[in-house]
Formats: structure tokens, sequence, C-alpha cells
């Protein structure tokens, strides 16, 4: 049976400005990836980011390539359709993501499974989903708390006053802290932020270091009273290993680690070397979130509030209530379009 492979872009609208240390925006293009036999289709997603060289026009060209090898690969496995395109996707593993994560939704539709269910029982519990407040006033950011009460919040930082910042913050809410520098920090501010955090009830720091500080991170590994979990310097499957020896956990992506086959990889991993496992979010709809929630319950923390932090979207699928994932009836990843 032949497959078709298109692409739709979409403008994605934010409820706030998202501000981190290094950018702010108000909107994020996105590009959904179906593939379909005419009468089941499953869906993935992409979006243009600059800070990765990923652009909307890479994306495209991307899908185009990859067009004859995934119209024909009816009855392939995924992860041996993955092993197939990699090598000629290894500049744009975002586009590659959509595409696994569209043959993932698809392939399990077409069996009449949940994608979950490949990799776990249906039944297994997921870890609860932080929701992201961004760099802003303070005033700001603690109504941003305010109008979303939840259970846990990951605070992005990256001010010349971050602990200010959380210390304020703590006044509103008794809600778990996680604490995400995107790598603003020095070793030294990170040492001594830890402390003062620590007793604010922050969980964890997130990538508090530049990705190739790996000196500074072995450092920090071994003094901060912090936990310290890898995202930036933590992309692929190949930097694992590394990993552990300046972090105790990983946040994974899908979209930078190239969708659902390689993270599966990434966690049996991460668990070998005895690493916490995160997966997180990009700014991305329904369509990514549906995917990514596949892996949550192998997961020890999760991040996939992306759909909550926009004012349209792309899908229905899997949603999130008070921090739990809640999947839809539907098959494969739960994912119709709107």
């Amino acid at each position: 049976m032949k497959l078709t492979l298109a692409i739709k872009p979409y403008k994605l609208i934010l409820r706030y400005p998202f501000t981190i240390s290094r950018s702010t925006r108000t909107s994020q293009d996105t590009v959904v990836v179906s593939i379909s036999d005419g009468i089941i289709s499953g869906y993935g997603e992409a979006i243009p980011y600059p800070y990765y060289n990923i652009t909307q026009d890479k994306i495209e060209q991307s899908v185009l390539k990859s067009k004859t090898l995934v119209e024909n690969a009816f009855g392939t496995h995924p992860d041996d359709l993955w092993n197939l395109l990699g090598p000629s996707f290894k500049d744009d593993y975002f586009t590659l993501c959509a595409i696994n994560c569209a043959y993932w939704d698809y392939y399990a539709k077409s069996q009449n499974k949940t994608t979950r269910s490949y990799f776990c029982s249906e039944n297994d519990s997921s870890p609860l989903s932080d929701y992201t407040i961004g760099i802003d006033t303070i005033e700001v950011m603690k109504q941003k708390i305010s109008d979303m009460p939840w259970p846990i919040y990951k605070i992005k930082l990256g001010t010349e006053h971050d602990v200010e910042i959380v210390q304020e913050l703590r006044k509103v809410t008794d809600a778990i802290f996680r604490i995400d520098a995107n790598c603003a920090w020095t070793v030294d501010e990170t040492l001594q932020n830890a402390i003062q955090l620590k007793e604010l009830g922050v969980e964890f720091i997130e990538q508090p270091l530049h990705p190739e500080d790996w000196e500074g991170m072995k450092r920090l590994k071994s003094e901060c009273v912090l936990p310290l979990i890898a995202d930036e310097s933590c992309q692929r499957f190949e930097d694992v290993q590394k990993c552990a020896e300046g972090f105790h956990g990983i946040n994974i992506k899908l979209m930078k680690c190239g969708g659902l086959t390689p993270a599966l990889k990434m966690i049996e991993k991460a668990r070998e070397l005895n690493l916490k496992v995160m997966a997180g979010c990009m700014a991305e709809s329904t369509v990514g979130i549906s995917n990514l929630a596949q892996i949550a319950p192998l997961l020890d923390y999760l991040d996939a509030d992306g759909a909550l932090l926009l004012k349209n979207d792309t899908a229905k699928g899997v949603t999130l209530e008070f921090g739990k994932m809640v999947y839809p009836t539907e098959k494969g990843s739960g994912i119709s379009l709107l």
C-alpha cells in the first residue's frame, strides 16, 4: 500500500510573551507532518528554531527528500524506518522527529493499538508535568502562577536577581519549583544560588552552564547541593554517556534527539548510567505533546506543558489536568487535527 507524506504549516500564538535567558518570543511557527494511507493518518510536529539552525525551509526540504522512502514504508517497523532515514538527517533531527512520531502514530493506529502500548503498560502511571513560568517582571510572574494553579512549576531564570525572583514567587504558592537557567550561570553562581534555592523548595536545576563547560559541570556535580539536569548538553543519544560525568539526570526533547525511537534508547542508556530521566517540550502544539506523552510512563520528571502556553492549537489529543496526563480513547498517539 502506498502512503502519503504531507506537511501543513501553522502559526502558534503564545498566551504570554515567553522569555528565557537568551530570547523572547510572542509566537511560534510550526509544521505538522502527516503520514496517511487515505483512511488512517498519523501526525508529528517540527518547529523552526534558529538556535539549532532549523528553518521552515529546511523542514520542507527534509520532508521532500524523505518522501520516496516514507511513502513506500507500509508495513515497516518505525524503528527500521528511522534507521533508513537517519543517515540523511544528521543536520535536521527536528524533521526526523516529526516523521518518526507521525509514523509511530500511523503504525499504532493501523494495528488498533496505542503508541505507548509498544513501550509500557497502558495502565502505568506517569509523573506529573510541570508548568513553565517564563522570565518577566516579578509581578507578572506571580500573576502567571495565580492564573494557573499547578502542583509543579518550572521557573525560567537567567537575570541579575534570580534568587529574589524565587523568593517572591514562593510567597504565592507552595508548589514544587524546578529551575531552568538555560546556560546563563557560572559555576560559582550556581553553587551559591543552589544553597538558597534548596531552602526555597527547589527540586533541581536544569542546565546552569554553557553546554560545552564540562569541567564546570563536573565540579558542580560533586559540590552542588541540588541535583542537576542536562538539557542543552544532552541533545542526542551520543550525549548521554558524557552527561553522566556532570549531571544527575537528562532532559530528553523529542525534536532534538530525532523522535520516539531514539528517545527510548536514551532512556535505556540513562538507566544503565543511573541517571534520572526527564522529557520536555518546546513551544509546540498538542500534536507534539501527544507524541511526547507516549513515553511519559517511563520517566522520572515531565515537562509537557507546551500546548497550555498557547492561545491556539493544531489538534485534539493528550491533555493535562493539574499536571496529570489524560489520554484520549483514540488509538495511536491519540491525535486528531482540528
